[in-house]
């Protein structure tokens, strides 16, 4: 069994008594118990720069406030664990880390109910004029008729991104007589009726919510989520509401929205850039915001540093970290031997996520061939991190995988079997979603790498990396050729050209690797052939 790099309980540590913490930036003591009250460590809070033998430490506890360079780590060559008390790592050096051997873990869990609170705070007080009535009644004023709210009873909320964060507000929507309507394409109809909340297109919920709030990650797809287009499809008067990421609504859009009265008012805590001392929006009154504090509770705090101290105490003993962000280690033997067939299921996820965009159920991988002789589990894992990476609003790997697709109502599996379609290794993986199945079979082969051998029915071969276009057309004389001139029309440069079909005239695919990522309107034109049924860009 592939273990994940764990603290060594060697004869030295023992007698000389501790493992050694630093903690470099300010936490909760409550929350740092674990390891303060335990005799094998010895906990220094201090910050890095003031630290003098920082070769001596084997877990560094940080914040936002310490950045986490390959130059600090390269100073503390007995670090075992970087441990971020709170959800986001962008202070840390995760690629270097991982070269290191360093495991870096994080708390996702200890910031939900701070943050669902606080967007609730927000929409309340956007909704009743809470901070400006403030404003104006210390001002020496008393204006009642300035501050006519609007009641939260009988108003539709809706909620882009239905993850941890999601789920809670829905929680207090129904306490206020709110209707939820929810728009996230991987949440199935099951959980959202266990949820009290009814799924929709997002074109439904922009048209029909009274106010909108947004609980994405910030990707190329939800950057501006909520631009011109969008806003523009909202109800006049709408309430618009971003704890969740800077950028995911676009402050351009939001600005043009509010100066034509579209949009009644908005509650920001994040910004596109932080601090926006200087942003025009802080200039509209119907506009409230905050600096990015909505897991600024001192139960968040409290809680995010007994999560990840008690997750290196357990680290330190030995037991793997539930919450890691990079990469499990594993023996350079072991390495070398499964690398291959990690990559290539890992790609597998990645292509599996992209081509099946709804609802997904369940997960099954099937092993055969000689990758049968090795530890397959890795390689499950593997595929699922990959399949979940681009749909979750948190760092997902190797490890917690299966705890966020059991959370996501996603089951899986994974047999051996005998028969491997003639190749010497095969790994065949199945999604199911609520009214279809999307498979792939992929194999690795020592002078080409790994390979993409059957899509569904359909027998290709290809090298799963970069810009792919996957087409599901019927096939027809002139076909290609007409997509070769809408691409060039388009200037997308075909490397590479796979092409599947069962028999002569029926349904065929094709699998190009294109030198561009492939726009919304390339895809648009495509679909607009005659033959062609779908076009969807995949990003390996």
């Amino acid at each position: 069994m592939i273990q994940q790099p764990v603290a060594e309980k060697t004869e030295e540590k023992i007698i000389n008594g501790t493992y050694r913490v630093l903690v470099s930036d300010a936490m909760s003591e409550e929350g740092l118990a674990p390891l303060l009250n335990n005799d094998n460590m010895e906990c220094v809070q201090q910050n890095v720069n003031e630290t003098s033998d920082l070769d001596q430490y084997d877990a560094l506890l940080v914040r936002s406030g310490t950045t986490v360079t390959a130059e600090l780590m390269d100073k503390m060559d007995h670090l075992k664990i970087i441990a971020r008390a709170g959800v986001g790592v962008d202070n840390i050096d995760i690629d270097a880390a991982t070269k290191r051997g360093i495991v870096v873990i994080n708390a996702p869990d200890g910031n939900t109910i701070s943050t669902a609170e606080h967007t609730f705070a927000m929409i309340i007080s956007l909704a009743r004029k809470v901070p400006q009535a403030n404003a104006s009644i210390k001002s020496g004023e008393w204006n009642r008729k300035a501050f006519q709210g609007t009641e939260l009873r009988g108003k539709t909320l809706g909620i882009v991104g239905f993850g941890r964060i999601g789920s809670e507000l829905a929680k207090r929507a129904r306490g206020f007589d709110m209707t939820t309507v929810v728009f996230d394409p991987f949440l199935t109809k099951e959980r959202a009726e266990k949820s009290g909340v009814r799924l929709a297109e997002l074109d439904d919920l922009l048209s029909e919510a009274d106010i909108i709030t947004v609980h994405t990650p910030l990707t190329k797809d939800t950057k501006g989520l909520l631009g011109m287009e969008n806003i523009n499809k909202t109800k006049k008067g709408v309430f618009l509401i971003n704890c969740a990421r800077g950028g995911i609504i676009d402050e351009d859009a939001l600005k043009h929205y509010l100066e034509n009265g579209h949009v009644a008012g908005a509650a920001l805590d994040v910004f596109e850039e932080e601090p926006a001392q200087n942003n025009e929006l802080l200039n509209f009154n119907q506009v409230i915001s905050t600096p990015h504090i909505a897991a600024s509770t001192k139960e968040a705090q409290l809680n995010v540093a007994a999560q990840v101290s008690e997750e290196v105490l357990q680290f330190l003993n030995g037991l793997p970290a539930l919450n890691s962000i990079n990469l499990p280690a594993m023996s350079k033997e072991k390495f070398e031997t499964l690398q291959p067939y990690y990559e290539l299921s890992k790609k597998m996820g990645h292509i599996l996520s992209q081509s099946m965009k709804g609802p997904v159920q369940d997960i099954d991988v099937h092993y055969s061939g000689e990758v049968t002789e090795l530890e397959t589990s890795v390689l499950t894992r593997s595929l699922i991190a990959g399949f979940l990476q681009s749909r979750i609003d948190a760092p997902v790997n190797d490890v917690n995988a299966s705890l966020i697709a059991k959370e996501r109502g996603i089951t899986y599996g994974e047999k051996h079997q005998t028969n491997a379609l003639g190749y010497s290794n095969l790994v065949q993986a199945a999604v199911k979603g609520e009214d279809r199945t999307f498979t792939i079979h992929g194999t690795y082969v020592k002078e080409y790498g790994p390979r993409i051998v059957r899509i569904n029915d359909f027998n290709v071969d290809f090298y799963p990396t970069g810009h792919l276009i996957y087409i599901q057309h019927t096939d027809k004389p002139g076909v290609i050729g007409k997509m070769g001139q809408l691409l060039g029309k388009h200037q997308v440069n075909i490397a590479t050209m796979q092409v599947g079909r069962k028999e002569e005239g029926g349904d065929a695919i094709m699998m190009l690797a294109v030198d561009k990522e492939a726009n919304k309107e390339v895809l648009a034109d495509l679909t607009s052939i005659e033959e062609i049924k779908l076009a969807d860009k995949i990003e390996v």
